[in-house]
């Protein structure tokens, strides 16, 4: 039994990430924990606000993602609790279907996950293009800054169906801010600005909220807090049986899916930079397995879905983090700051809170990628880009990956479709001499067409254009060399043109075929109608062939050009 354990995924990345592990080791894991607890209880709280719950759900989240993705994740660098990204996602949900929504929805989502995980299906979100991911990230961005506008004025708007909506209703509908408020987001803002520049061991976040909050305190202003903070992790609010909205389930599918999406790629986006930060292994699918764990769970507490978190986990590894024990002390330590100073947790403006957010949302755009796309001129990068924020902002995660996959796909199309080129080239008796072959003189009817570039259902009409032109060649070489795929209309294009060829009376080689390629004629039959002794894999040997079939059978263009083709060619077999 305890050998049958031994082998289990889990059993073995925990054996090896603690063989040797001693007091020095401990003693950097405690001081990592403690660096990314500081950073990450502003962002708890205001993550926790974000989504459409309170503070103390986002303080929950961080502890017992920390305690059970920790433990259970698939890299012992991996920081997970809520984030901003899943707040905007969840702050939509919770509009149509309250906490109930969110929590079944996040039960769903960690199952999801569960299954990516078992069925090592991690590397599957590889397949999203990295404009979709930049673009879906700033859109997101977008969504958690406009979200806060409410707290950052200090005011109350309507309702809206969307971001871009909710945005346009501050222009067409005047607000007068609070100064109370924008005094206290612009502390906390300022100090995350320009605090890094004096101190980088403190978080700029935790100074400002604390500065802020005392400035609030001490003159009497009157806004909007936090609220009361439970000192335990089972909140009152949090997930029965009775609480389920039943007659939503359905429904909840597809936010369900959303959720799992953005937490696993996150998460695994997160696991990537992590391992080449610290050096150490990252298992993909066990932490695919560890995020659906801890997010079936969360729910049965009062929190919101988590997933791994590149800041914090890049804190860790810089500050000394070794195994997966800072992940599980950092949450022991929010769990200790929620049971001991809860009372003063409890009288943070909520615009200071909003003050961190719109700093920590400027800093999520991936600034560098985009400067890479502008600066080289990619401008199918950029409509990926921009196709999927606006369709983050507008719609939903989910359909917003959707259109930005599709778009990408429609753009790799056509770059794939005109990618694809034939090369003609009338046959060269130096080049055949030069590689040993004798040939006195070429057929002027005989060329070599070179097509590189897939052949599939975008390129297809490209080949049999440039075929068309070729039909005066009585003796045609196709070097195959530089194709890689064929698709089924790529076969049905070649069979045409081989069917055709044989009609006039002309013959055809092919030569060069990829081991792709060789098995997609051989599997459709295009192989015996081209006849397997007119595949070569050299291209001088099929010249060869071909200039001698001619001979044999008389070339009444050679007899047209009078220079013949007596002369039988010789060379290598």
């Amino acid at each position: 039994m305890i050998s049958l354990l031994t082998r289990l995924p889990l059993i073995a990345i925990w054996r090896d990430e603690f063989a040797g592990y001693r007091a020095t080791t401990f003693r950097g894991d405690l001081l990592a924990s403690l660096t990314v607890g500081a950073v990450g209880l502003p962002l708890a709280l205001a993550f926790g606000a974000a989504s459409g719950a309170d503070a103390a759900a986002g303080l929950v989240t961080a502890i017992l993602a920390g305690l059970l993705i920790g433990a259970l994740g698939g890299g012992g660098f991996q920081m997970s609790g809520p984030t901003g990204a899943m707040s905007a996602v969840l702050v939509l949900l919770a509009r149509q279907y309250g906490l109930g929504g969110i929590w079944v929805a996040g039960i769903l989502a960690g199952f999801f996950m569960l299954l990516l995980g078992i069925f090592r299906l991690g590397r599957s979100v590889a397949f999203i293009p990295s404009p979709v991911i930049t673009g879906f990230t700033s859109g997101i961005a977008i969504v958690i800054a406009v979200g806060q506008f409410d707290n950052v004025f200090g005011v109350t708007t309507p309702p809206a169906d969307n971001t871009l909506a909710k945005l346009l209703g501050y222009f067409t509908h005047p607000v007068l801010p609070d100064w109370h408020a924008l005094t206290v987001a612009g502390v906390v803002m300022g100090t995350m600005i320009v605090f890094p520049r004096i101190n980088r061991t403190i978080p700029g976040s935790l100074v400002g909220i604390v500065f802020a909050t005392l400035i609030a305190c001490v003159l009497g202003w009157h806004l909007t807090a936090i609220g009361e903070i439970p000192r335990t992790i089972l909140l009152d609010h949090r997930l029965t049986l009775s609480s389920i909205p039943w007659t939503h389930l359905g429904n909840l599918l597809v936010p369900a899916i959303s959720i799992a999406a953005l937490s696993a790629i996150e998460s695994l986006l997160c696991g990537s930079v992590g391992a080449t930060m610290s050096g150490q292994p990252f298992d993909s699918n066990q932490e695919l397995i560890g995020q659906g764990i801890g997010n079936m769970l969360i729910p049965f507490f009062g929190g919101v879905p988590a997933t791994a978190v590149i800041a914090r986990t890049s804190v860790g590894i810089k500050s000394g983090s070794a195994t997966r024990m800072t992940s599980i002390i950092h949450a022991l330590t929010l769990l200790a700051i929620t049971l001991l100073l809860a009372p003063l947790i409890q009288n943070i403006p909520l615009a200071a809170l909003g003050g961190v957010l719109l700093v920590t949302t400027w800093h999520m755009n991936e600034w560098e990628t985009l400067r890479f796309f502008t600066r080289t001129r990619l401008s199918h990068a950029l409509i990926g880009f921009g196709v999927t924020m606006v369709a983050t902002a507008a719609l939903d995660l989910t359909k917003a990956i959707l259109i930005g996959v599709a778009i990408s796909a429609l753009i790799y199309v056509r770059q794939s479709a005109t990618s694809t080129t034939v090369t003609r080239r009338a046959v060269d008796p130096e080049k055949l001499q030069a590689q040993g072959y004798t040939m006195a003189a070429a057929c002027p009817s005989m060329h070599v067409l070179y097509l590189t570039g897939p052949i599939f259902f975008g390129s297809v009409m490209t080949v049999l254009e440039a075929f068309q032109h070729a039909r005066e060649y009585h003796g045609i070489i196709i070097s195959m060399r530089g194709v890689s795929l064929v698709d089924a209309m790529g076969v049905q294009a070649f069979r045409q043109i081989v069917e055709e060829q044989h009609a006039r009376g002309g013959g055809i080689c092919f030569t060069a075929l990829q081991p792709s390629v060789a098995a997609m004629f051989e599997r459709t039959g295009l192989s015996e109608t081209i006849g397997t002794d007119n595949i070569y894999w050299n291209l001088a040997q099929a010249i060869i062939a071909l200039h001698e079939h001619r001979a044999i059978h008389a070339c009444s263009h050679c007899h047209v050009s009078g220079e013949g083709c007596d002369s039988t060619p010789r060379g290598p077999r």
